[in-house]
């Protein structure tokens, strides 16, 4: 037996858990469980793990079977696996007229397909465990923009993906939710940023693209952190299926009446 099955604590997998919202979502879920992190780049999985105790596997979420490998590594080392944040991602922004097959492919392997695949991997585990899962979709996968068909399209079905397990799963003790960021401050939104002569800087440009959020600013990913661990805690208990925005508020905005606001920013 290995000594962490002897740590009566929850486990929880977090795919894309080296930046952003997964690194946060790890030092946030660290008060409360074993977080093992997940992603491409071990140096970034190595400076989070040393922030926040988590343990990382370098993990490509397109190697489908490196996604299952990893669960049932993770399922033997600690003797159990109750909770699934499901939050790679990659947006690649291109028209729909433009856009190339492998680029289309890429962008459904990252958000869905990993996803799907670590999920069922998953499954017997959290079932035994009458566990959760949490996948962050966007606000994206409701409303769209330019060249982010792929990113939309795949984020939607990640969104309806995650519902589909609430729904077949719920009698079993599975509980399965959404998160649905807008604009965070990430490093994948930082250089998102980069690319939009909107700014002199980041900062302007945030405030940019915010200024139509009620809340006129973007959030932080420890802002969407809480919300993920929230829906994985006991707190959230008969809440399932939902897809839960944090967004400032953005959804809510009708674009063209925001400029009859006259509200002080």
């Amino acid at each position: 037996m290995h000594s962490e099955q002897l740590d009566p604590r929850p486990v929880v997998i977090i795919t894309g858990g080296g930046s952003g919202i997964g690194a946060a979502a790890a030092e946030r879920l660290a008060q409360d469980y074993r977080v093992v992190i997940c992603g491409r780049r071990q140096s970034a999985l190595d400076t989070v793990a040393a922030r926040t105790g988590a343990v990382p596997m370098a993990l490509d979420v397109t190697d489908y079977p490196a996604n299952e490998a990893l669960v049932a590594e993770v399922a033997e080392r600690f003797g159990r696996l109750d909770a699934l944040v499901l939050n790679a991602g990659v947006v690649l922004s291109t028209a729909p007229h433009e856009i190339t097959i492998a680029q289309w492919e890429a962008q459904i392997a990252v958000n869905l397909t990993g996803a799907f695949v670590m999920t069922r991997a998953a499954l017997p585990h959290l079932l035994r465990a009458k566990g959760a899962v949490v996948s962050v979709s966007s606000v994206g996968a409701m409303q769209t923009g330019p060249g982010l068909a792929a990113y939309s399209t795949a984020k939607a079905g990640l969104s309806h993906f995650t519902c589909c397990l609430a729904y077949e799963y719920a009698r079993q003790g599975l509980r399965a939710n959404v998160v649905a960021p807008g604009w965070i401050r990430s490093e994948m939104a930082d250089e998102e940023m980069k690319m939009l002569p909107i700014g002199r800087d980041l900062d302007a440009a945030y405030a940019k693209v915010s200024e139509h959020v009620p809340q006129r600013r973007a959030g932080s990913s420890m802002e969407a952190a809480e919300a993920i661990a929230f829906l994985l805690s006991p707190a959230a208990s008969f809440i399932n299926g939902a897809v839960l925005p944090v967004d400032g508020g953005s959804l809510i905005a009708n674009s063209g009446m925001t400029y009859f606001d006259t509200v002080a920013s």
